[in-house]
């Protein structure tokens, strides 16, 4: 802290000092560091030992921050809590935002005294910093240096200085809430290019909830769409802890799944104590904002974003923003959903032409020289050959059958997915062999299809992105993909595991991680976990991909 002045200097004298307090305080942009220059410069013209600024929160009248100059950090943490300004002389203050000049605090009624390990004041100067004509805080002052009380003219320099603040702290806020601004758009931004760039829908899910929460500065980010049976499922969460919240279900009884199905933005004081929260997940978060994931006015889900326990309240250009950023990431996954179903189409249209070729060409030359083999089988008189070209006749007719099942496979399109697991891996990789140009080879082990729902749906995904994987990048020839639902886990639960083994180039050094990231996450989302290994090439090479969690 700057060194104190002179004891009462001549009022005259001081207007130099107060004229470089003013230039000094309205120096630099950024908010907290430009209240910590106002305490300072303030307490340095008045000869305070003590200065802070106490910020009005916006929504239950109390304070949102305190910033404080003269107490050392190892007294602060003995003193414990900040000042919350719903008692006492400062509460006092910010229902009545005039200013205070005492000589002794412990005399005047409102004061309700310090909590242990306060240093003792006993003058007192407070005055109100207006910004645009509206309260932002006030400028509090204790203890002159010289022991004296603090007089007129201290006050009349901190009111000049408090309107000096005023300007500076709303330059500071503008500036703030345009760079916060920014931050949010670069984010709509990047949430965008991740999900037009194609993908699967639950990697695009995962980073708007991953986005959400870095922009917000959440203590996790969760994506929220309706569910099968009624109420809202957790389908994504970005946060540095296990959560345990991926697959949960709000049920539709909840009081809060209407507001947020019918396109209402929620905001929550502190979600441990809300009854309308999952109160299992919900006991480690404060303050949290649930805004609806709409376009167009179709609701696709809710995005939220929830604070540590004790943290600071979401101000109103944050719910703002927030809102704005939910909408266009739902016009983005719209978007996105819309080029899924354009290229589905385009595979549809490609199946079509395929089946209408093999009918159209293959079938008939086929035919036709089953037709000629025949007319031949009846003109040689030689036992073998007549022997040899009957087979070829009939294995004509069996590839002809083949062909034409194909065909109707082909045309009938995607059938439903089935509930089975063991179905549903066959599925994946009877599609995956279409791009792949050959078949994957599969094995399953133990009792597959009593894996849970869960489990399942996040086996598939992982079986996905690994066959997408093989075929994007690694040019392999072979994939072996096992299913084994006997393993233990490392925790000693029952567990499955899907290893996906290739040939192919390997992961080369410094090559995008995303894909692997993302299964490590739903991996360890579920109590598992995920990791690569050799593949099956020669002397190891290519690159095998181990999944597992339990049932």
């Amino acid at each position: 802290m700057c060194a104190s002045p002179s004891p009462d200097p001549e009022p005259a004298l001081r207007v130099p000092q107060l004229l470089e307090a003013m230039r000094s305080v309205g120096s630099g942009l950024e908010l907290h560091s430009t209240l910590d220059r106002i305490c300072e410069t303030a307490a340095d013209l008045t000869g305070a030992r003590y200065a802070a600024i106490g910020v009005v929160a916006e929504e239950d009248g109390g304070l949102s921050d305190f910033v404080y100059q003269g107490v050392d950090e190892a007294t602060a943490r003995r003193i414990g809590r900040l000042p919350d300004g719903h008692r006492g002389l400062l509460g006092a203050l910010i229902r009545e935002p005039e200013p205070v000049l005492l000589a002794d605090l412990s005399e005047d009624p409102r004061s309700c005294g310090f909590p242990r390990h306060h240093p003792p004041m006993r003058s007192f100067l407070g005055v109100p910093i207006r910004v645009q004509g509206e309260i932002f805080g006030n400028l509090y002052l204790t203890e002159k240096r010289d022991g004296r009380p603090f007089d007129g003219d201290d006050l009349a320099m901190v009111q000049v200085l408090a309107t000096e603040a005023g300007i500076a702290v709303g330059n500071a806020r503008l500036y703030e809430a345009a760079m916060q601004r920014e931050r949010w758009i670069d984010g709509s931004v990047a949430v965008t290019t991740a999900l037009l760039s194609g993908g699967d829908a639950d990697d695009a899910l995962q980073v708007v909830a991953e986005q959400a929460r870095r922009l917000s500065g959440a203590a996790a980010g969760v994506v929220l769409l309706p569910a099968e049976e009624g109420g809202l499922e957790v389908v994504a969460v970005a946060s540095d802890e296990p959560t345990g919240m991926l697959g949960a279900v709000i049920p539709p009884e909840s009081r809060i799944v209407a507001e947020l199905l019918d396109g209402q933005a929620v905001f929550v004081a502190d979600a441990a104590t809300d009854s309308r929260m999952l109160t299992q997940y919900a006991s480690g978060y404060g303050p949290a904002m649930m805004v609806p994931l709409q376009s167009d006015g179709r609701v696709l889900g809710t995005l939220v974003t929830p604070r540590a326990r004790g943290g600071r309240p979401f101000t109103r250009a944050e719910r703002t923003l927030a809102v704005q950023f939910a909408s266009q990431a739902a016009l983005a996954l719209m978007m996105a959903e819309a080029q899924r179903d354009r290229e589905r189409l385009a595979v549809f249209e490609d199946r079509d032409r395929i089946a209408r070729d093999l009918h159209d060409l293959v079938i008939q030359r086929l035919f036709a020289t089953g037709l000629m083999l025949e007319s031949a089988l009846r003109r040689s008189v030689v036992p073998e050959v007549r022997e040899g070209v009957g087979k070829a006749v009939d294995e004509l007719d069996v590839t002809i059958q083949e062909i034409r099942t194909a065909i109707f496979a082909l045309q009938q399109g995607p059938a439903e997915v089935p509930s089975g697991l063991r179905t549903r891996v066959l599925r994946e990789i009877n599609m995956a062999a279409v791009p792949l140009g050959f078949k994957p080879s599969h094995r399953f082990l133990g009792p597959v299809d009593t894996v849970g729902d869960l489990t399942g749906k996040n086996l598939i995904a992982a079986l996905r992105e690994a066959l997408s994987n093989a075929f994007r990048h690694a040019g392999a020839s072979r994939i072996d993909v096992v299913v084994d639902a006997t393993v233990t886990l490392a925790g000693g639960d029952r567990g499955v595991r899907l290893t996906v083994a290739d040939d192919g180039a390997g992961i080369p050094e410094g090559g995008r991680r995303s894909g692997l990231r993302n299964l490590k996450r739903r991996a360890e989302s579920l109590g598992g976990d995920s990791r690569i290994g050799p593949g099956i090439g020669e002397s190891g090479g290519g690159t095998a991909v181990v999944w597992e969690a339990p049932y």
